[in-house]
């Protein structure tokens, strides 16, 4: 309404007021009194009839906030059909008992959100006989039940401080507290095995899985181009549906979930639509077409190298690919090094890493397609440097798994990694001249002089690698290989040509050197930082989400409240399932996000340091923070299609979409793989889901959709042969 009693309190237009009252709209009415001479310890107050106050005694009064210096302020809720409601205003002592002083003259009206008379001062005549004058201001809006909660929520925000308000960021329970080992009496089975459930089909298990064999699969060999001359039994080979893989238009059908997405074309219009986030569009559409249009002229090409991502990912590859030379819009990282060095491990890595980024990225792995041309019983003479009929099959694999790669690129590929050998600058030279306009080249050189970790690799090798599968005796195998490896090395030219990124004693995670030459941009960079802080120790990363909170109760999401009874059950569980978990893990530390629910979740664990991060917060869901899904799609039907339409990209108005809590969780990843010791995460579902995803290696678009139950731990193992993991349900 405004300054002074306004007697029109309806400022829509009546088909607004209208959708409001059958929404269940309600009155908001806003009471304010200013005076801006200091009155001492007089507090203004407000009583009356129903539905204000409902009683005319000044005990019963309610008190005004006070809003600035001079400014004093109560709201309230009323239907927009209430009854005529009286008031008056009286100023009340702060700290005695001594008598109240009601305002002059008649009592103040309000029917249907308006005064019913015009604007007057409030008059409060003292015992000294000095009369005070106040300014009144009386606002009516009509508002939906959803703006409603939305300002209950920000008063409890604000006023309400968290119950782990004064928890610093970094702590640690260093003694048991009592009532029973960890702090509570709770029980659980001495055989934590007891508690172990099935993992999903789609779990990160890779352990007993050769990671040469996740590898692409050679499409110019299983299309006919050549044939294998051996049988190749303990080879899956899975040839792809070509109409749905690989598409021959201009179009590419777009794997893309990201910022960028390509548009027809429509009247010599070149169209891009950057997405920043399907609930809250921000372009404003073209008077000359009916697609998004901005000053960007990018080709289809440039257009399908876009990641799947948002904010830097996006920003650094918008830069790169607008700026660069057209052959760096797509990189292929090419693997040097000698046979059981990691190289294939650092691939996989690495792939995973991109991917979930939002970079399309597939790993090629040579050895494939040399098995799948010439068979997987090859003896050591194959692989001898003066072995002519050899060194030509070996490169005529090498070509043909790197044409596939340049292929794969123009139909929309960002990343390519090259996993092999490439040990002779022969052969790297050849994929130089291979990759002349057509794509960026960075080689990557795994160098390791650790014999006890090549002793272990050479072992799993013989292990897991399908050269030897057909090999009944394993020490004729071992020798085999190490025959191989004695030929590798005796050629064996180190790379000092090009781009490259050169890893020394890198693996173990105690030290090592990292060589860089010749290595710019965004994409580049994040490679080496990754690179610096991977290792091969083995430990276990235990996932869990906070125990159940009072939202989850009420069916809410979002929210920063306490845990449920259920809730503080599952926190005691957990810290005796972590004190037995990791008994002789001293080192191990407990990592939660700053929200009540995951902190409350972790106090009774005790001997671990606890860590907040805020990157670790669950999912910002904006302006329906704390309503239920049912709220939404009555409330806000528009936004909740938008999010059953595509979860991933979908960002709630003022809020976040899965993308932006992948580019947070970044560093959190990063400092997951530079960690020695066990790392035990409570938080959320939809950071759990994201984290989930990077070690099970899912596609982007899956992410929304991963189970991450309550009061269930997932356990992934890291370590030299992949990513194993084990859930344990502690309760229902």
């Amino acid at each position: 309404m405004g300054t002074g009693a306004s007697k029109d309190a309806d400022e829509g237009s009546k088909e607004e007021r209208d959708r409001l009252d059958q929404a269940g709209g309600q009155l908001y009415v806003s009471l304010k009194m200013e005076n801006r001479k200091l009155t001492g310890g007089l507090v203004p107050h407000v009583y009356g009839s129903v539905p204000l106050v409902g009683s005319w005694d000044p005990s019963k009064a309610l008190s005004m906030e006070r809003e600035s210096v001079s400014m004093w302020e109560l709201s309230f809720v009323v239907p927009p059909n209430h009854e005529t409601l009286d008031f008056k205003f009286l100023l009340m002592p702060k700290d005695s008992n001594a008598p109240c002083f009601v305002e002059d003259g008649p009592n103040r009206l309000l029917v249907g959100g308006a005064l019913q008379e015009d604007a007057r001062l409030a008059l409060f005549r003292l015992d000294s006989g000095e009369v005070l004058e106040y300014q009144v201001f009386v606002k009516a809006d009509r508002v939906s039940p959803f703006d409603l909660a939305a300002s209950w929520r920000a008063y409890q925000d604000n006023f309400r401080p968290s119950s782990v308000r004064w928890i610093p960021d970094v702590s640690i329970n260093s003694a048991p507290q009592p009532g029973g080992e960890n702090g509570c009496s709770v029980g659980l089975e001495l055989d934590l095995e007891h508690y172990v459930v099935p993992t999903p089909p789609t779990s990160a298990n890779s352990t007993h899985v050769y990671a040469a064999n996740l590898t692409e699969n050679p499409r110019s060999l299983i299309s006919g181009s050549g044939s294998s001359s051996y049988p190749i039994k303990e080879m899956e080979v899975i040839v792809p549906d070509p109409s749905k893989m690989f598409q021959s238009s201009g179009m590419v059908e777009s794997k893309s979930v990201g910022t960028f997405s390509p548009l027809p074309k429509q009247e010599n219009q070149r169209g891009l639509f950057v997405d920043r986030g399907v609930g809250s569009p921000r372009l404003v559409k073209s008077s000359s077409s009916n697609i998004f249009s901005t000053d960007l002229n990018l080709d289809q090409e440039t257009k399908n190298s876009m990641p799947a991502a948002a904010g830097a990912v996006a920003a650094a590859a918008v830069a790169d690919q607008m700026l660069g030379p057209k052959e760096d819009r797509h990189l292929a990282i090419i693997l040097v090094g000698l046979p059981a060095r990691g190289k294939t491990f650092t691939a996989a890595k690495l792939t995973r890493y991109l991917r979930w980024l939002g970079h399309d990225t597939k790993h090629f792995n040579v050895g494939k397609y040399r098995r799948l041309k010439h068979g997987a019983n090859l003896s050591a003479d194959f692989f001898r440097a003066d072995n002519p009929e050899g060194m030509e099959a070996r490169n005529e694999v090498a070509a043909l798994a790197f044409e596939d790669m340049i292929s794969w690129m123009q139909e929309g590929g960002q990343v390519g990694i090259f996993d092999a050998t490439n040990s002779s600058k022969e052969r790297r030279n050849m994929l130089m001249k291979l990759a002349e306009g057509r794509c960026k080249i960075i080689f990557l050189e795994t160098i390791c002089n650790d014999v006890n970790i090549i002793e272990r690799n050479i072992r799993l090798k013989i292990q897991q690698s399908p050269d030897y599968a057909e090999e009944p005796d394993f020490e004729a195998g071992l020798q085999d290989f190490k025959n191989r490896l004695d030929n590798y090395e005796k050629a064996y030219e180190a790379v000092n040509e090009g781009s490259y990124i050169k890893m020394i004693d890198m693996v173990s995670g105690h030290g090592g050197q990292i060589h860089v030459n010749n290595i710019s941009g965004y994409l580049p960079g994040r490679i080496v930082f990754f690179l610096v802080n991977t290792h091969l120790t083995p430990r276990p990363i235990l996932l869990t989400r906070h125990g159940e909170s009072q939202d989850n109760v009420r069916g809410r999401i979002g929210g920063d409240t306490a845990i449920s009874e259920a809730g503080e059950l599952y926190s005691k569980k957990l810290a005796k399932f972590v004190g037995k978990r990791l008994k002789s893990e001293r080192a191990a530390s407990i990592w939660t996000s700053t929200l009540q629910r995951t902190i409350l979740t972790a106090s009774p664990i005790v001997g671990f340091p606890k860590i907040q991060w805020r990157a670790l917060d669950e999912i910002n869901a904006g302006v329906c923070d704390g309503m239920t899904y049912e709220e939404i799609k009555k409330n806000m039907p528009g936004e909740y299609e938008s999010r059953k339409k595509d979860k991933l990209r979908y960002r709630y108005p003022r809020g976040e979409s899965y993308l932006d809590v992948i580019q947070r969780l970044e560093p959190v990843i990063i400092e997951l793989e530079r960690q020695r010791a066990p790392v035990v995460v409570i938080s959320h579902q939809a950071v759990l889901r994201a984290l989930y995803a990077y070690f099970a290696d899912r596609p982007l678009k899956e992410i929304p959709h991963i189970e991450v139950p309550l009061h269930t731990i997932i356990e992934i193992q890291m370590g030299v042969t992949g990513v194993q993991e084990k859930r344990y349900k502690l309760m229902d």
